[in-house]
């Protein structure tokens, strides 16, 4: 609660909110009381279709403008975008029926449409809070004792080799490290981290320090599995997923789903603990440059000018 009301008390003083609300304000009282004027005005007739649509967006306006003026919230401003995209579909419309009398008007009230949408957008994206808490956990089971799958595990600089959006884990003292990752739609993300439970062939724990493009933190266990069968790996991760729970969306879409990562580190793990690398196979030809997995082929060492490409 106190962050909410942190956050809509720096929105009351953004000149770029309050600009906004008052742009609703001065939209919304001419649609409102004069719609058949402010349709001809766009260069649409004022049939009753019209002046109903002119009203019904200026009472849009209006709720906004409250909105913005009075209870600032993100909320209000990806109205602004929704609306905005309601107006651009109903111009583009009138635009493809145009019986030509006031073309220009409608083509320029389009354009000021186009310009006003992307300074919604850009309000409501730096507007809104960038992250949502998400934590992550995955399990599985290699045939190998707790001591040697720890050992594989503690040498970081090895992460990568299985963790595909995992750029670079450098070393920079005896506790701590600076980590490099690929993050969704092309980003980098960096960060420092130190390790704050180290017990060897059963327990190592990690969180980022200050100033970390992610806030993040981890665990992993090893716990030998039944009746001697090897060590059953268990991993817990912490973290700020950039971009809130829009952010969360746009990446499951576009094929970046956090659990389904998780799991496909692993799986790479399992098989560099096991059989000594990753099994390939055809299905990434084009390595990270295709959605971040590793080049494969089948079940075969890679030959010398496979690996230069891989490691390219």
């Amino acid at each position: 609660m106190k962050t909410d009301t942190r956050s809509a008390s720096r929105l009351q003083h953004d000149p770029l909110v309050r600009g906004l609300g008052w742009a609703s304000a001065l939209l919304g009282v001419p649609q409102v009381l004069a719609p058949a004027g402010f349709a001809r005005a766009l260069g649409v007739d004022d049939a009753f279709r019209h002046r109903s649509a002119t009203t019904a967006v200026g009472v849009r306006e209006l709720a906004a403008a409250t909105g913005l003026l009075g209870r600032p919230h993100p909320a209000w401003l990806w109205g602004r975008v929704g609306g905005d995209l309601m107006d651009l579909t109903m111009l583009t419309r009138a635009l493809r029926n145009h019986n030509g009398r006031g073309l220009g008007r409608t083509v320029a009230a389009t354009a000021a449409v186009t310009a006003l949408t992307a300074t919604d957008v850009y309000a409501a994206v730096t507007r809104t809070p960038r992250s949502t808490p998400v934590e992550l956990t995955a399990t599985t089971t290699l045939s190998r004792s707790p001591d040697e799958v720890y050992a594989l595990w503690k040498d970081l600089k090895r992460l990568p080799d299985f963790m595909a959006h995992l750029d670079e884990v450098r070393v920079t003292g005896p506790r701590t490290t600076h980590w490099r990752a690929s993050a969704p739609f092309g980003k980098a993300v960096e960060w420092d981290a130190e390790t704050t439970q180290d017990d060897p062939g059963r327990l190592i724990a990690w969180r980022s320090v200050d100033g970390a493009d992610i806030d993040n933190s981890g665990e992993v266990r090893f716990v030998p599995a039944p009746g001697g069968q090897g060590t059953e790996i268990r991993v817990t991760l912490r973290y700020d997923l950039p971009g809130g729970a829009v952010g969360k969306a746009a990446a499951r879409y576009f094929g970046e789903e956090p659990h389904q990562q998780l799991d496909d580190d692993l799986r790479r793990f399992k098989q560099i603990v096991e059989i000594g690398e990753v099994v390939r196979s055809e299905g990434a030809p084009g390595g990270k440059r295709a959605r971040g997995e590793f080049p494969q082929h089948p079940a075969r060492p890679l030959t010398e000018d496979e690996l230069k490409e891989a490691l390219a």
